[in-house]
């Protein structure tokens, strides 16, 4: 809570000049009071409407974004992402014709071209046409999108310089409102000196340590402690710069966590998940899989051999969970070829029965034509002594969070490493759901 806001200590002070002069008050007040009505106008208009330009830069960045994985990997879910920001694009559209008469403006003639076209395109993605999707962006969508981010960028720096110039017309109101002030004030003015003195300083030292802690932060540097800590506007927004600060900090921290071969979420995502998770009290399955022989294959193969069977594996994990998961699943590459997709109980079984079976019909082309007739090739093993390994197959582990009493994700991951040791010793790809009650 704020004790003393700024503008409650400006306001006192001015109340003392009142004391000397009345009249210079309520001239002061009146001023005061017309260029706040003029400041109210620029952020519920102005700056409203640059907002919305921006967003709809993003926006159309994410689309082209999302519309090219999806014409590449003809994924469902980003097909749901991109309707998505079209649907957000058309709100966006509406909003900014609601703060700004744009008549038949070239803007808003490319906004409403580029909505028709999203429509156009839609069809086509719905009806799996994904050749005639591609041609239709490159030929269509695309230089309609790269001309509508153009509009918006001029657009965007003429209302920039029209704000410039009301914000220097109020500067000029000011300057003559206090001109006329100080004549009826003459009385005060010693006093209504000292007041714009200190609050200008005020404003002066928190904008300037503000603007340290912004480029301290764009610059990387998340944990510092706010750069003001008073009971003002000042000290609250410093504490928002430093809480926006953590927040970014944990999505760089998720951002670096992802695998760089699957792009996949790492382990502090993973980790995150399960607490969040087990902390709802959300009954989940955490299905470990992970691969038999991959060191024996990654010596014979050599890296980038193995580097490929791990990222298709990486994708396989991904199909079974698109095939018979939920929506809310999270898929990870916990490291090397240690996999883990948590799920709910019940579609546990048929995610890792659908993973193996897409796992062993894919093993075979991972080999040479020799290796893969005689189904085993040979090698030395980790103490340098040869013998022969069979194909590539896989062990699923399967443990529920009901199945513990306490369940955390470092028991979890005690558990699935005892079951997996134990399918480790059978032949071939075996999965194995850990049906204990808590224990």
């Amino acid at each position: 809570m704020l004790r003393f806001p700024v503008a409650q200590k400006i306001a006192a002070g001015y109340a003392l000049v009142s004391l000397f002069c009345l009249a210079g008050v309520i001239y002061a007040l009146a001023a005061l009071s017309h260029q706040t009505r003029l400041n109210q106008d620029l952020v519920r208009v102005d700056f409203a409407l640059m907002g919305l330009v921006r967003d709809l830069r993003g926006n159309l960045l994410a689309q082209e974004r999302l519309e090219r994985q999806l014409l590449i990997l003809h994924d469902a879910q980003l097909k749901e992402l991109l309707e998505a920001r079209q649907q957000e694009f058309s709100a966006l559209h509406g909003r900014l014709r609601a703060l700004s008469s744009l008549g038949d403006a070239p803007l808003e003639t490319g906004l409403k071209a580029l909505g028709e076209a999203n429509l156009e395109a839609r069809l086509l993605l719905e009806t799996s046409r994904w050749e005639d999707a591609a041609q239709f962006s490159r030929t269509s969508l695309s230089p309609l999108r790269n001309q509508l981010l153009d509009q918006l960028e001029q657009f965007l720096r003429s209302r920039e310089a029209a704000l410039d110039e009301q914000l220097h017309s109020l500067l000029a109101q000011s300057r003559r409102a206090y001109r006329l002030t100080l004549t009826l004030t003459f009385c005060g003015i010693g006093l209504a000196a000292l007041v714009g003195a200190w609050g200008s300083y005020r404003i002066h030292q928190a904008v300037r340590r503000l603007t340290r802690a912004t480029q301290d932060m764009a610059a990387g540097s998340f944990d510092a402690p706010p750069a003001l800590d008073t009971p003002d506007e000042f000290g609250q927004l410093a504490r928002d710069f430093h809480w926006m600060g953590q927040k970014l900090k944990e999505l760089d921290q998720l951002k670096l966590d992802a695998n760089p071969l699957t792009h996949l979420p790492g382990n502090l995502a993973i980790e995150r998940e399960m607490e969040k998770r087990i902390a709802h009290g959300r009954p989940f399955a955490a299905i470990y899989a992970d691969l038999d022989n991959f060191k024996a294959f990654n010596d014979r193969y050599g890296y980038q051999a193995g580097s490929d069977v791990l990222a298709r594996v990486g994708e396989l994990v991904r199909q079974a969970v698109l095939a018979q998961g939920n929506p809310e699943d999270l898929v990870g590459h916990i490291g090397g070829d240690d996999y883990i997709v948590l799920s709910t109980p019940e579609r546990a079984e048929a995610i890792a029965g659908a993973l193996l079976g897409t796992f062993d019909a894919a093993v075979p082309g991972f080999y040479s034509e020799e290796d893969r007739e005689r189904g085993y090739f040979i090698s030395k093993d980790r103490f340098d002594v040869e013998r022969s390994f069979p194909l590539l197959s896989m062990s699923v582990a399967v443990v529920t969070s009901t199945s513990l009493k306490n369940p955390s994700p470092a028991a979890i991951g005690r558990e699935c490493a005892k079951i997996k040791d134990h399918l480790k010793k059978l032949a071939g790809s075996n999965y194995l759901i850990d049906r204990r009650e808590q224990r």
